[in-house]
């Protein structure tokens, strides 16, 4: 199948995932507005599933990520109290899409059609054994996006909250969100072009990711915690909670994400090893020279 073809596919699934959400939204229950975006997160996150197990290609979750936050921040918006004369809710709104766009674009462009599924989502159906289908449901599928529905938590509070008036404090959140997809476009940039051009065996240690081995997931940090902020200028009292979503990301990241991406590495490029012992992890600094 080609790639325009596999692409049309996974519109049509999240076309049908959205439509079973705004029906949600529309004649469901009246319950909180938090709770009835969470239940057509859910909803519509079960339809992408649906389409999964029908391809045989959990990939088909993969853009979720990035399409929902700002349906969530746009819908919390117009459905709260907040009108349009609110500068905090376009500053919010503002970061979430610019960041959507970028992370959706970098998978549209990258991403080579159903032929490919992510490598990790063999492994973990693998580990399961016959829970295999449990393990794409909830691990591949459900947690993710309750993963993301925290994080966006501050979102809602912001966008629907009149708390305390415009501050530095959102100036900072602002700044550092869109600097954290800046660094995230530039080190993906540097990546396509080191994949484009690299000679067998060879590793990334250039640029951006000269000073941090995974500098584009710096830059979802950054974006997270940005939120995060936007939510403790808005209500200060709430601040003991508004990171839960940013701390959990971080777990993630480097619980699971990163040593799954090194130990890969390792296994197809031993020479990543060398990059491991100059280069920092995360948090970035000028790298090691090479022993002698």
């Amino acid at each position: 199948m080609s790639k325009a073809a596999s692409l049309a596919h996974i519109c049509l699934a999240y076309a049908v995932a959205l439509a079973v959400a705004a029906a949600w939204l529309l004649w469901g229950p009246d319950l909180a507005l938090w709770l009835d975006a969470l239940v057509a997160d859910l909803l519509a996150t079960l339809v992408v599933f649906g389409f999964s197990r029908y391809h045989h290609n959990s990939s088909f979750y993969d853009a979720y990520w990035s399409v929902v936050p700002p349906l969530l921040a746009v819908y919390w918006w117009a459905a709260g109290p907040l009108g349009a004369d609110d500068v905090r809710p376009w500053l919010v709104t503002t970061v979430v899409v610019v960041w959507a766009v970028r992370l959706t674009a970098n998978w549209v462009h990258g991403w080579p059609g159903l032929a490919h599924e992510d490598w990790r989502y063999p492994i973990l159906r693998e580990k399961a054994g016959r829970a295999e289908l449990l393990a794409d449901l909830f691990g591949i599928h459900l947690f993710p996006t309750l993963q993301v529905f925290l994080g966006m938590l501050p979102v809602y509070v912001a966008v629907t909250v009149a708390g305390r008036d415009l501050g530095w404090l959102d100036v900072v959140a602002f700044a550092l969100g869109i600097g954290a997809v800046t660094l995230e476009l530039v080190a993906d940039t540097q990546m396509h072009r080191f994949v484009r051009d690299r000679q067998p065996g060879q590793v990334m240690d250039q640029g951006l990711w000269g000073w941090s081995r995974h500098p584009n997931y710096l830059g979802e940090i950054g974006f997270w915690l940005a939120l995060a902020l936007f939510g403790v200028s808005t209500v200060p009292t709430d601040a003991w909670w508004l990171f839960v979503g940013v701390v959990c990301m971080v777990a993630m990241f480097l619980g699971a994400s990163i040593p799954m991406m090194e130990e890969r590495s390792l296994e197809r490029r031993p020479g990543y090893q060398d990059v491991i012992d100059r280069v920092p992890r995360l948090l970035p600094r000028p790298p090691r020279r090479r022993a002698a």
